[in-house]
Formats: C-alpha cells, structure tokens, sequence
C-alpha cells in the first residue's frame, strides 16, 4: 500500500508539475487577459436636426433596419406654412420684376430712338441755320447794290439820261429781293426755334434716360430679395426634410429614446442603432504584458456568455497611450505621493467570425507573442 501510494503521489506531482509548465508556458508564449469586450465602430446615436413634436416613430428596440428607412417623423406643419408664404412672396416679387422689366425695355427703347431723332433733326437744323445765314448775307450783299444802283438809276431818270421803266426795274428788283430777305430771316428764326426746341427734347430724353437708371437699380433690388427669399426657401425646404429621421446603414434599433406626442429639441436622442456585422473586439492589456505583442498577431477569444466557444482574430491596431492619460483627473506627482500603477493600453483584435456574438459581451483573450 504504501509502494501504491507512493506511486500516486508521483503520478500526482508529475501532473501537477506538467500543468504547471503549461500553464506557466502558455503564460509565456500569450498575453492572456480577462478586461476584453465584443465592440462596435457603428453604434450611431440618432437625432433629429430640427426641434418639434414626434408625430410618428416606425421602429422599436430589436427592429431591424434599412439604410435610407424613415424611422421617425416630427410634425413639418409649421414649416409647411412658412414655405407658402415664402413662394407666394416669391410669385409676387418675380410678377413686379416682370413687369418692370417690360417697362424698362418699352421705356429705354423710346427714349433711344426719341434721342436718335433728336440729334439728326439737330445736325439737320444746324446745317439750314447755315445756309440760311450764308444765303441772307449773299442776298443783303445784293440789296446793296440794288440800293446803289436805284439811287444812281434815280438821279439819271431825273437828269432824262435813262427810261423810266429802267429805273422801275431796278426798283422792282431791289423790292423783291429786300422781301426774300426778310423771308429768309423770319425762317431762319423759325428754323433756330425749331432748333431749340429739338435741343430741350435732347435734354428732357437725357433726364429720362437717368430716371430708367433708378428704375434698373429697382430691378436690381427685387432680383436681391427674390434671390434671398429662394435662400430662405432652401433653409425652411431643408428643415423639411430633417423632420424625417433616416437609418444611415442596415443594422438593428439598439435602444429606444424619445416617444411619440413628445417635444423635443434639436439633437435630443430618438434611437440608438447599430451594425451587428461590424464587431471587434477590445481589450485593456497590463504594459507588463505588451512585451511580443505586435501588429498581425493571432488571437483567441472566448465571450464568457458562450460557454467557452473560441473565436479567432488578429491584432489590428495598438493605440499609443494608455487608458489613463485622457482621465478627467489626471494623476498629481508633484506632491511627491506617488504610487507606482500598471498602466493599461488598448489593443483592438479584427474578428474572422462574428456568429453569436453581441456589442458589450466581456471576453478572455490571448494573444500570441511574437518571437
């Protein structure tokens, strides 16, 4: 008996011992930690941009969903009627601007044309007033001379050196001709009335002309509200369409927030959702434990709500400061009461399988070391 248990003894220590050195070699081989759990890059907390009362809400807690599915309204009544009003300010504005556009074309094409008249009647009038000065001084020249030779004609008829009818022609001449010139000069007056009259319808067309400025700069006015009020057109239209709450990808209604019939404000939390297709896992490793742990390592992973099934991955990303350094309260060394802690960095493991697995599940994990 005791040869028996001597042997059990040794078989006992030898088993022990084996255990041991797995243990310890596993140990040494992995980075072994119990702080991993199942996460998710897509969890995306919806909310509504606009502020106002949910009139309707499609989705509950485990519903699925589809990428562009309304899954919540808020009631766009008000907006609805701000945007009326805003179109028929619209219809208004762009009815005057048409009808002052008329107006200005109709108006600028008159005064152009009246302006057009004006200058040739004026270049026309200049010239006769020219000619008619040219011709009175030619003819008063004349008359002269008439006026000389009926004063000569005169003196001869007396002294019976000339016919009388000779001297009634010369007269006869000079009359005529004294009688054309005074025609001459009452049209020449005439044509230089005519001249200033064309000359203040120049001006008056001038003086219209900057009138159709002010009625441009008027134009230009309502194009600017016009363009303004299509800008607000947009903002209310916008608002519109953030009165529907739209799935941004295929997932699942994670938690429900709001309520229908409740108020609520820009931003306020309507649905949490998420992606279960796109898990990973997280996991807080000791620095002491960082030692051969490297980019593309394999992982074991086991969820603690599976029962000890395996997943495997891959060591995707090691963040380069540790779980402490963003802390709210930072640790104080000034004071000289410091206390040495194992710090902690974060390892995220791609996951090759994700059957079964849920956002939030905590995991053993071990990572083979590199060599």
């Amino acid at each position: 008996m005791k040869k028996i248990g001597n042997i059990v003894i040794l078989v006992l220590v030898l088993f022990f011992g084996y255990e041991g050195y797995a243990y310890l070699k596993f140990r040494s081989d992995n980075a072994v930690s119990d702080a991993a759990f199942i996460k998710s890059d897509s969890i995306a907390l919806l909310s509504f941009k606009v502020k106002g009362k949910i009139k309707n809400m499609t989705k509950n807690e485990g519903d699925s969903i589809k990428k562009g599915e309304i899954l919540a309204r808020i009631d766009d009544k008000d907006f609805l009627v701000t945007l009326n009003k805003i179109k028929n300010s619209i219809t208004s504005l762009k009815m005057s601007k048409s009808a002052l556009e008329e107006k200005y074309a109709r108006v600028t094409k008159e005064l152009d044309l009246s302006e057009k008249i004006a200058k040739n009647n004026i270049v026309s009038y200049k010239s006769k007033i020219e000619s008619l000065k040219l011709s009175i001084k030619a003819n008063e020249t004349k008359l002269s001379k008439l006026e000389l030779d009926a004063k000569r004609y005169k003196r001869m008829l007396q002294e019976k050196l000339v016919a009388k009818n000779n001297y009634e022609n010369i007269l006869t001449a000079k009359n005529s001709l004294s009688d054309m010139i005074l025609s001459q000069k009452q049209e020449l007056d005439s044509v230089i009335s005519n001249l200033n009259n064309v000359e203040d319808a120049a001006t008056l067309s001038a003086i219209k002309k900057t009138s159709t400025k002010e009625l441009n700069k008027t134009i230009l006015a309502l194009e600017s509200k016009i363009k303004a009020l299509n800008d607000d057109k947009e903002a209310i239209e916008n608002k519109i369409s953030y009165c529907n709450l739209i799935a941004p990808y295929d997932g699942i209604i994670a938690k429900k927030i709001a309520n229908v019939d409740q108020v609520v404000s820009s931003g306020y939390p309507i649905y949490y959702v998420i992606n279960p297709k796109k898990l990973h896992v997280e996991v807080l490793l000791s620095e002491k434990k960082l030692h051969g742990v490297k980019i593309g390592n394999l992982v074991s992973i086991k969820p603690d709500a599976l029962d000890g099934k395996e997943y495997t991955g891959k060591v995707e990303k090691i963040l380069p400061t540790s779980a402490s350094t963003f802390s709210l309260v930072p640790r104080d060394i000034a004071s000289g009461e410091f206390t040495k802690l194992d710090q902690r960095f974060t390892v995220r493991i791609s996951l090759e399988k994700i059957d079964g697995l849920k956002v939030g599940m905590s995991a053993n994990v071990a990572i083979k070391r590199s060599k």
